[in-house]
């Protein structure tokens, strides 16, 4: 499918298909060049030319494989997640930093250099936007702020919300974000919803699973290559990650320790205008407290 995707003619070299199987080898298993010279039979200079064209050419058709949902394919997605329109997240990606003075930008709060992925799945666990690049230093909350997705308003539509962790503001404007109650938590009822928030938005957290999964070897050790060409590597597991969806190519994720979550936001600072999507969170939370007024897809959890 990616070698239809790409296409490309070449009058002379190594053939299209050859280039893409080079690079699809070398993401995979995290081989360095030099391996990957020797398995392809492959001078290593052409190698890294070949990765560094290939991932080039797969950014041209990210948003053609990573897009939001178009309007006559939202009423299938609000019916999956019963008028939730995503789930959102951050992962950290483990790099070899540049130096000092950058450096210290790239350490994250588990103090290692890492660059996020923020990704927002749909309810199947494929990627409808990603944004990535900003330094291990940055707080979840920052990556949203400076993301195009909220600095535009572009997704979700009216009527929907995206599910976050406590590492996000609850938010209705210009986007709407719905986090849990932070602990400890008043009484049943915000237990409740807490309890129904995390088994739907645990999608995102299984869809960055299956990423680990499948890209073990850029995700589970530092990618070894210049900071400026890890996200479009990242990126490019990502569009990887979705063609693998389409194509029925499903994955079980392995139990992996999370690297991304800011669950323990609860010391953040609050700022007043973050709490503009609290009494979103808090109508459905009265929802909650009778079976019968409880959405159907929050409710359907009840025996996963």
């Amino acid at each position: 499918m990616l070698i239809q995707m790409l296409p490309r003619q070449k009058a002379h070299g190594w053939s299209h298909e050859i280039e893409v199987l080079v690079t699809v080898y070398w993401l995979a298993c995290g081989a360095s060049y030099r391996v990957t010279s020797d398995t392809f039979s492959m001078p290593l200079a052409t190698v890294c030319r070949t990765v560094h064209n290939v991932v080039e050419e797969m950014m041209t058709i990210l948003h053609k494989v990573i897009h939001f949902p178009k309007a006559e394919e939202m009423e299938e997605v609000g019916a999956s997640f019963a008028r939730l329109a995503g789930a959102i997240d951050g992962c950290h990606v483990r790099i070899l930093p540049p130096a000092e003075p950058q450096k210290k930008c790239y350490i994250n709060r588990k103090l290692f250099p890492s660059i996020i992925l923020q990704g927002t799945c749909d309810a199947k666990g494929a990627f409808i936007d990603v944004y990535i690049g900003n330094p291990g230093s940055v707080h979840d909350a920052l990556v949203l702020r400076r993301s195009p997705m909220y600095q535009q308003a572009l997704y979700p539509p009216a009527g929907h919300c995206l599910l976050g962790d406590g590492g996000y503001p609850c938010l209705q404007h210009p986007i709407a974000i719905m986090t849990p109650y932070r602990q400890p938590v008043a009484g049943q009822v915000e237990a409740r919803y807490n309890r129904h928030h995390a088994l739907a938005r645990n999608i995102i957290e299984r869809t960055f699973g299956m990423l680990k999964t499948r890209w073990r070897a850029i995700f589970l050790r530092a990618l070894e290559i210049r900071p400026l060409f890890a996200p479009k590597v990242i990126a490019a597991c990502c569009i990887l990650h979705n063609i693998c969806m389409i194509g029925g190519d499903l994955l079980e994720e392995e139990s992996h320790g999370q690297d991304g979550s800011e669950d323990d936001a609860e010391n953040e600072p609050v700022d007043e205008r973050d709490l503009s999507g609290n009494h979103l969170r808090g109508h459905l939370a009265a929802q909650l407290s009778s079976p019968e007024g409880l959405p159907a897809c929050l409710n359907e959890h009840d025996y996963i």
